[in-house]
Order: C-alpha cells, then structure tokens, then sequence
C-alpha cells in the first residue's frame, strides 16, 4: 500500500496520466482508493485531472464516505454527473445524500430525468433500510418468456446491470413471483417457458425493513441478491451481497463502537469539536454510574475504617462482575443481531446464566478468598469474598441477559447502553453485598 501511494505521487507530480491508467490496471480500485486516501487535497486534485471518468467511478464506489466527500469536492458539477454515469443507483444515492441540499439539488437537475426521479425516490428511504441499500439494476423477466427469448433479453440488459446470476421473474400483474438461476436458463432447453425453471420460494423484504433484517435473510439463505417489494409485490429494486457484507461490517462495527460509549459516526479523523460533542455525553452517564456506586462504599465507611482490608478486596469482586456481565452482554448482543433469541423465547435460558453465574462465582470466589486468608490470615474475610463473588456474578449474568433483551423490546438499541446498565449492576451490588457481609461479621474481621 505505501509503494502505491508512492507511485501516485510520483505520477500526479510528472503528470503522467498513461501510468496511473496503468495501475488500474493491476491494482484493485478499493487499493487505489485506500492508497488516495493518504494524499491531500492538492495531489487528489491532480489524480482527478488525470484519470478518465470512468476509472473516477470505480474509486468513489470503492472508497470511504470521507474520500467520497473530497473527491466530490474538488471536480466541478458536470463532470459529477458524467461519473454517474458508470455509477449504480445505490452507490450515486449514497453520495448525493451526503451532500448540501443546494449541491444535491443542482446535480440532480443536471442528470437526465429518468436518473434523477430514481435517485430521489432512493433518497426518500431511510439510510438504515433496504430501501435505502437498494439498486434499481436488475434483471425482471415475464414467467410467460421461452428460455431463448429470455437469453436475448440478458445479453441486452446483462451489460447495464450489477447481477446477472439470479434473474427475478415477474407475471403479467408485473407481481414479483420468484426467481430463476442462469445456469438453469443456460441448461435449458429454449422452447421451454421462463415459468418451468423459476424458484418460487421466494424471499424478499419491503423498503422500509431494518438493513440489519435484510443481513440476516441474505446469511440465513444464502441469497446472491434480496428483492425489494411493494405491498403489491411488485419488485422495486434488489440488494446485491456485496452491500450484505458492507451492512454487516456497518452494523459491527456500530455495536461495538456504541458499545464503548463512542458515536457510530466518529472516525479517527473526526474533528476536535466533534469528538467532545460525541463522546462527553456518555462520560456523563459514566460519571452518574460511577457516583452511585461510590455512593453505596460510603455507607459503609466505618466498616471500612475498621478493617482495612476490605478496600483492598472490595474491587475484586466488583471488577469480576463488571467482567462477567460483559462476557454475557457480547453473547447476547451477538444472538439478538443474528435473530436468534429475543425476549418471548429465550426465558429458559434464564437458569443457565443463574448455573453460570454460581459456577464461576464459586470457582474464582474460592482462589480469591484462599489468597486472601494466606495474606491476612482471617478465615472470614475469605468467606465473605466467595460468598459475595457468588452473589455478583449471579447478578452479573442475569443483567448481562436481560437487559439487552428487554431494551430490544423496548425498540432501544441494546448496544447502546445496556453494558451502562450492567456494570452499574455489578458495581453497586458487589460492593453492597461485600461491604454488607462484612458488617454482619465484623466482630470475626477485627
């Protein structure tokens, strides 16, 4: 990757267009878009001027939403939309839709008309749906068609679209019915009608379906494409696979961001300005966890002021239940995104997590409780650890199940704040419980 973004400097710098056409040619475009997106804006500038529309194409569907940004930026409106061209629907959308509205609709008054109305009905879709994922670039064909005539239509529409390995087939209603595999139509005989060789087990979503739906579907069946219907089943568009993986990378990436308290949209690059704005709220819902949980060490300050000891084994127990809860909360946030637990079905799985939770809670509360016999010498300080780290980590595992779930059902975004929640849980209670312990058995402690 460096010696490529070399190599473009030191074309753009000769201004030696022959060469970088070149590298089109034995590189990948999402390596070349990789490679520009280390160059300023006086170099990519330059690489603009000397590759052709198309090649200009290939690196704005390939590269980042930043890239995108700067690329557009810096060429003038006409040839944006002479780029488009080469473009398919979805990728143009996604660019258009990142843009000023007086920059959007200025390009969209530039493009042909048939061009434009698709792009604003795709930009009427939210951006998390199959709507808004979806490209009008397919192939429909009548059930009615013989195999040969079926064949025609492919060679004149194949050039002009993103998938020709799965062919939907429409009726004369222009119903989406199912789908048919060009291997079958190439296997065919071709006086046989389109109908006999169609799959009408048929798997498709509506427009306004959750993306993270549509990515279970395609993973579920293995689908090449998905089609999106109206609710008159007639197909508006279709998701190819390629979209799938960039989805499911998308919605991993956003849990796990989310999941550490940082916004789906910051980026390494992300302004000063921005990264406060994101991030600052959720050290202020830390900060309110933290306090209750500190809250709850200050009602018992006069034990602690007695033996010692107990601030030194008190953040076990707490940080072994704050790691417990989160070791549930990944599995089950990880279940929930491949659908296969929510809140009506997975109740049973309830005593597991309590099994879990005295299992772990008794095996580490144990060699907790001997180490701490063997430093201090008080049979009961071990006692009360391993009964506390029992408790907690049972608390653990059923806020690490639950919680999510329930703000599943609650339509919340359990990555968003149920590892909040749970570490509270684990905190507050460890700490109480502990602490608790302790005063009952003080007497034993001193």
């Amino acid at each position: 990757m460096e010696n490529l973004s070399e190599n473009l400097l030191q074309y753009i710098s000769n201004q030696n267009s022959h060469e970088i056409g070149a590298l089109f040619e034995s590189h990948y475009a999402i390596d070349i878009a990789l490679a520009l997106q280390t160059l300023d804006d006086q170099d990519l500038e330059g690489f603009c001027r000397l590759v052709g529309n198309e090649q200009l194409a290939s690196v704005l569907e390939e590269g980042s939403l930043i890239l995108r940004k700067r690329i557009v930026n810096l060429i003038d409106a006409e040839r944006i939309v002479s780029v488009f061209t080469y473009m398919s629907s979805d990728d143009i959308t996604d660019i258009v839709g990142e843009m000023p509205l007086d920059q959007r609709k200025k390009l969209l008054r530039m493009m042909r008309s048939s061009d434009s109305q698709t792009i604003e009905k795709l930009l009427g879709y939210g951006p998390d749906t199959a709507g808004g994922n979806m490209t009008t670039e397919y192939i429909a064909l009548r059930n009615s068609l013989k195999i040969s005539e079926a064949l025609n239509k492919i060679k004149m529409i194949g050039p002009k679209t993103e998938v020709i390995e799965v062919l939907f087939v429409v009726n004369d209603s222009n119903e989406l019915i199912g789908t048919a595999d060009l291997r079958d139509i190439l296997t065919t005989a071709g006086d046989a009608e389109l109908d006999q060789i169609t799959d009408k087990n048929l798997i498709a979503v509506y427009p306004e379906t959750d993306q993270e739906e549509v990515s279970q579907l395609v993973s579920k069946y293995d689908l090449k494409a998905i089609p999106v219907i109206n609710h008159r089943h007639a197909i508006l568009g279709i998701i190819t696979v390629d979209d799938i993986i960039d989805i499911i990378v998308e919605e991993y990436t956003e849990d796990f961001l989310m999941v550490s308290g940082v916004s789906k949209d910051e980026t390494i690059h992300s302004t000063l300005p921005e990264s406060i704005r994101r991030r600052l709220p959720w050290l202020y819902v830390n900060l309110a966890a933290v306090m209750l949980a500190s809250f709850t060490v200050a009602l018992f300050e006069d034990v602690i002021a007695q033996v010692v000891a107990l601030a030194v084994a008190m953040p076990i127990v707490a940080g072994l239940g704050g790691n417990a809860g989160f070791q549930t909360l990944s599995v089950v946030i990880r279940s929930i995104t491949l659908g296969e637990v929510n809140l009506h079905n997975g109740w049973h799985l309830v005593i597991k997590e309590i099994a879990l939770g005295l299992i772990h809670g008794l095996s580490v509360g144990v060699v907790a409780g001997l180490v701490l016999y063997l430093k201090y010498g008080n049979v009961y300080l071990g006692l009360i650890i391993v009964a506390a780290m029992v408790g907690n980590l049972i608390i653990a595992g059923l806020f690490g199940y639950l919680v999510p779930l329930i703000l599943r059902q609650l339509n919340i975004d359990p990555a968003v704040a149920s590892s909040i929640f749970v570490t509270t849980a684990t905190d507050v209670f460890g700490f109480f419980a502990f602490l608790g312990l302790a005063r009952l058995f003080l007497p034993y402690l001193l």
